[in-house]
């Protein structure tokens, strides 16, 4: 292989990680808790897009533990997001890690 060949392997991988990336960030996943008391929708981003509580979800007397049940839910979604964009990044790259992108 060329060096003019390799070149426009590179140009091509590139542009395809450009259309990987803005469909992520157009994808939006949700992380739930508490048998979906919590919800919390989180884009490819990471950017936090909707939370949605239920209104059992919510006492008063016992605030830690809807902040228990947000942190998972976070967590959970975040876990999601992560696990989505390897899985599309990794099919990519061939499984190579590029720091940044997986």
């Amino acid at each position: 292989m060329n060096q003019a060949q390799m070149m426009a392997q590179v140009r091509k991988m590139q542009q395809e990680m450009a259309r990987v990336q803005e469909e992520l960030a157009s994808t939006v996943v949700e992380g739930s808790s508490g048998g979906d008391a919590v919800t919390v929708a989180v884009n490819g981003d990471f950017k936090v897009t909707r939370v949605t509580l239920r209104p059992e979800a919510v006492d008063p007397d016992d605030i830690e533990t809807l902040e228990d049940l947000l942190v998972v839910a976070l967590n959970d979604a975040l876990g999601k997001v992560q696990a989505l964009s390897s899985s599309k990044m990794g099919a990519l790259t061939g499984g190579m890690r590029i720091p940044g992108l997986t």
